[in-house]
């Protein structure tokens, strides 16, 4: 046989070589788990809890030739919500802001953008023990006195529940994820392995909304969220966690 056709007989069975291992790592990128005995199960938990605060959102909303003049008008209705909420013997530190936006209010008009001055909208969050509800009415009475607009009322979980329930929830579902793991084992006639990979959606909450504005703090909106939270007690709600996880089978 002539060097040449040696040679070229050489590269051929490189490139079909190089073909069949490329072809090979591709398969195992595309199905990881094909030639590995492993089983998937997804754990679940519900745990019932009941919320240990109480919040009250109140909407501030002012306008202005400048941003500052938007600006400064909006923490005057906020200081003075304060003031009052101190007043009643709430403490400072039970107000927060959830969001401050100042903006350009611009319009389209006739087919052309036109600037009506600058608005100023600013969310605050009024915390209370759930302990507390029966105070709510005062709450009420010092943010729209003041000139914000009642938003809405929950019943939630303080971030140190959250913690606390995410990792119970957590926990239990990842428990349940190995029982229904090692049963499923032992029905195939294996025995369980090692985590190969675990993935969780932490858990899931909802806060029980007691009220919603919808007129945005007019008089009939005050008087029916303190009919709506009166004598009010909070029921238990649930929360829920998530885990997938991968296990190696021997």
């Amino acid at each position: 046989m002539e060097s040449g056709v040696k040679i070229a007989l050489i590269i051929s069975i490189a490139v079909i070589a190089a073909a069949l291992i490329g072809a090979v790592t591709f398969y195992n990128l595309v199905h990881p788990y094909d030639n590995e005995k492993t089983i998937t199960v997804e754990g679940n938990s519900v745990i019932k809890v009941t919320p240990d605060i109480v919040s009250v959102y109140f909407n501030v909303e002012t306008n202005g030739s400048t941003a500052k003049e938007a600006k400064d008008a909006n923490s005057e209705i906020v200081d003075d919500l304060i003031t009052a909420l101190v007043k009643n013997g709430f403490d400072r530190e039970d107000v927060e802001t959830m969001s401050l936006n100042i903006y350009e209010d611009i319009r389209w008009e006739k087919d052309r953008q036109k600037s009506y001055g600058y608005k100023a909208s600013h969310q605050i969050r009024v915390v209370l023990d759930s302990n507390r509800a029966d105070d709510i009415g005062e709450v009420i009475d010092a943010g729209v006195d003041a000139g914000a607009l009642l938003g809405y009322i929950n019943f939630e979980l303080s971030n140190d529940k959250q913690n606390e329930y995410k990792a119970t929830a957590l926990k239990e579902a990842g428990e349940d994820a190995k029982v229904q793991a090692e049963s499923l084992a032992s029905g195939l006639g294996k025995k369980l392995g090692s985590i190969k990979s675990v993935y969780t959606n932490n858990f899931n909450y909802r806060p029980w909304n007691v009220y919603t504005s919808n007129y945005g703090g007019m008089m009939e909106d005050v008087s029916a969220a303190k009919v709506a939270t009166t004598n009010i007690v909070p029921g238990s709600q649930e929360v829920t966690g998530y885990v997938r996880v991968i296990y190696n089978l021997r």
